[in-house]
């Protein structure tokens, strides 16, 4: 019924734990799962979750903020992405938080060596023509404009994608939309703080949302704090089917509809 559109399950918190963690989706009624790359190093295996669980999928990517890893080529990217079950490019995009503190003191100047490898991902996806998976935190400006100039508008010919796990304002969620992207939730959409989010999330067409854990991170509320994982993601659904008044099975139907049309569609 549910499926998590975007999870680490290599990540040592959840990696030994897969057979829990698999009983517990199936008992949350969670089918399916998109299992997230985040550097070369790691493609391997997460491929290998895709290719041994017929209910994951994974992508290939090295995500913004990742240093001294093997630096994605044009021709890395095509070459993994072409693997089957491989269904997206990412997690690709712009990462600007606390740049002072967690980049040396570098400038937004600074950080060209981010957005080239930005530009490398999309370049890759809209030549593969699979979709993007988008990392965007204090930098949606730029992460924005840079689709733009990469003629990622919603054409034919884009890649389109997912913005995931949004915490973005309502301005950037339209600036997406109009350009052929999805809008992920996560856990976050639960915290006491997150009304402005919540605000979003009322906002964002239900034919263009997906829902996700991004765990081990972000767990929803009741269990925040704890470790994440692919079960609790029907927390998400239950958040979005209070803002609409909906049941949350037609939450469910809808962003499952929504992983099907983005991510298997050339399936």
């Amino acid at each position: 019924m549910f499926v998590d559109s975007h999870c680490h399950l290599t990540f040592p918190e959840l990696a030994a734990r897969l057979p829990e963690i698999r009983q517990a989706m199936a008992d949350a009624q969670v089918d399916r799962a998109l299992c997230i790359c985040t550097t070369l190093e790691e493609f391997e295996a997460v491929h290998a979750l895709a290719l041994q669980y017929d209910n994951f999928w994974a992508s290939v990517g090295v995500h913004p903020d990742n240093e001294g890893v093997t630096e994605p080529t044009l021709d890395d990217l095509l070459r993994l992405g072409a693997l089957p079950r491989v269904v997206a490019i990412g997690e690709t995009g712009l990462d600007y938080y606390q740049m002072e503190e967690r980049k040396g003191g570098r400038s937004v100047a600074d950080m060209e060596w981010q957005r080239n490898r930005f530009r490398t991902h999309i370049r890759a996806a809209r030549q593969i023509g699979k979709p993007l998976v988008i990392h965007t935190r204090a930098s949606s400006a730029d992460t924005v404009a840079i689709l733009k100039e990469e003629g990622e508008d919603g054409s034919a010919g884009s890649a389109g994608g997912v913005f995931h796990c949004f915490t973005e304002t309502a301005e950037v969620a339209r600036a997406a939309l109009d350009l052929g992207f999805y809008i992920s939730f996560s856990g976050i959409l639960t915290f006491k703080s997150a009304q402005e989010l919540r605000d979003v999330a009322a906002f964002v067409p239900l034919d263009r949302m997906l829902i996700e854990t991004d765990s081990p991170y972000l767990a929803p509320v009741p269990y925040r704090g704890k470790t994440n994982n692919p079960s609790y993601v029907p927390y998400v659904a239950r958040q979005i089917a209070q803002l609409r008044d909906l049941p949350v099975e037609a939450v469910a139907q809808a962003t499952s509809r929504n992983f099907e049309r983005l991510f298997l569609a050339g399936q």
